[in-house]
């Protein structure tokens, strides 16, 4: 079995950096000396980038995709940010584009809110007695 290769790096608290170095060195991006710049701007970018992802989520009142309701809400922010605009042919394609997105939506919750009641009407109704033969 071969081993396989790691960053020379030791970290702060004394354990090895554990990523895969460079093709061409002993350390990984993050460390090589070579790359400093580089990984140092990378971190810059990816700080600023969960700051501003914090401030939307807030301004938006946006905290995924992950239920009915938050894409619901997404779609309203798109709307009203959309109608906001100046008139013209990318607007109405847009408003166009949530309006689909939107009916889509309500298509699928009406199916899931139908499916739900069919499923609690089965819960509902008494199991059958099964028939001993003799």
């Amino acid at each position: 079995m071969l081993a396989r290769r790691t960053c020379r790096t030791i970290l702060p608290g004394g354990q090895p950096c554990r990523a895969a170095p460079r093709i061409d060195g002993d350390h990984c991006f993050w460390h090589d000396p070579e790359t400093a710049e580089e990984a140092a701007q990378a971190r810059k970018l990816g700080g600023q980038r969960r700051r501003r992802e914090g401030l939307v989520t807030g301004a938006y009142e946006f905290n995924g995709l992950t239920s009915v309701e938050e894409i619901r809400r997404l779609l309203m922010v798109a709307a009203l940010d959309t109608l906001g605009l100046d008139n013209g042919v990318q607007r109405n394609r847009t408003l166009v584009a949530v309006a689909q997105a939107a009916t889509k939506l309500l298509e699928v919750g009406e199916l899931a809110d139908r499916l739900a009641q069919v499923e609690a009407a089965l819960e509902a109704r008494p199991k059958p007695l099964k028939a001993v033969s003799a």
